[in-house]
């Protein structure tokens, strides 16, 4: 079954514009420069939202993250789109920044905005696009550590990671989602940055 929609998810704003949350934004911002679309405000889906080819919509929910199924369930009911035919990019503490996975299903592992999502369509079978960012290594650092910016490494292999996405694009759209999952998780990601000779400087 094709994608008919796909939500980047962040929090809004200039002041969350470079927070590890807003990596599905970061992948929603680079699709739309790639195809050459502009997102347009539609406050009665509290969303930016493009328009791509094929009658496809590409959404950055505008409330919070917490919030995030009011756009996305909206755009569901008002357009009849199957939570199978949902795509959402996504920050994912579980993977280290550069790994980038496509999953259908499954829980959604305390992720505030997939949680809502699934609450408003009444189903977790949509499709996740789960971009690393890492984790801080202790639970109560976690809520800080996502609404704070990667280390300019970490976001070098982020962006790594969504350019590689951005090769799979076409083969989502034409509905070969199994296709783009095992060109995907076989495509290598960059290596880190080397650390100069001697190690790091003091």
């Amino acid at each position: 079954m094709a994608i008919r929609l796909i939500a980047g998810l962040g929090n809004p704003g200039r002041k969350h514009g470079r927070d590890r949350h807003n990596a599905g934004f970061w992948f929603a911002e680079r699709l739309a420069a790639r195809e050459r679309v502009a997102f347009r405000a539609e406050p009665k889906f509290d969303a930016q939202i493009a328009r791509l080819p094929e009658d496809l919509r590409l959404v950055m929910p505008q409330t919070y993250m917490n919030l995030s199924g009011n756009a996305v369930g909206a755009l569901a009911r008002f357009y009849r789109i199957q939570p199978e035919e949902l795509l959402v990019a996504h920050d994912e503490l579980d993977f280290p920044p550069g790994t980038v996975k496509l999953k259908l299903g499954g829980g959604v592992a305390g992720h505030n905005g997939l949680t809502d999502i699934a609450e408003r369509l009444g189903s977790k079978d949509f499709w996740r696009l789960r971009i690393g960012i890492g984790h801080p290594g202790d639970k109560q650092l976690v809520p800080g550590y996502v609404l704070s910016a990667p280390s300019p490494d970490d976001r070098a292999l982020i962006d790594d990671a969504i350019a590689r996405s951005l090769e799979v694009v076409p083969l989502i759209l034409a509905g070969d989602l199994q296709a783009a999952t095992t060109k995907l998780h076989t495509r290598k990601p960059a290596a880190p940055p080397e650390e100069p000779p001697g190690g790091s400087q003091p």
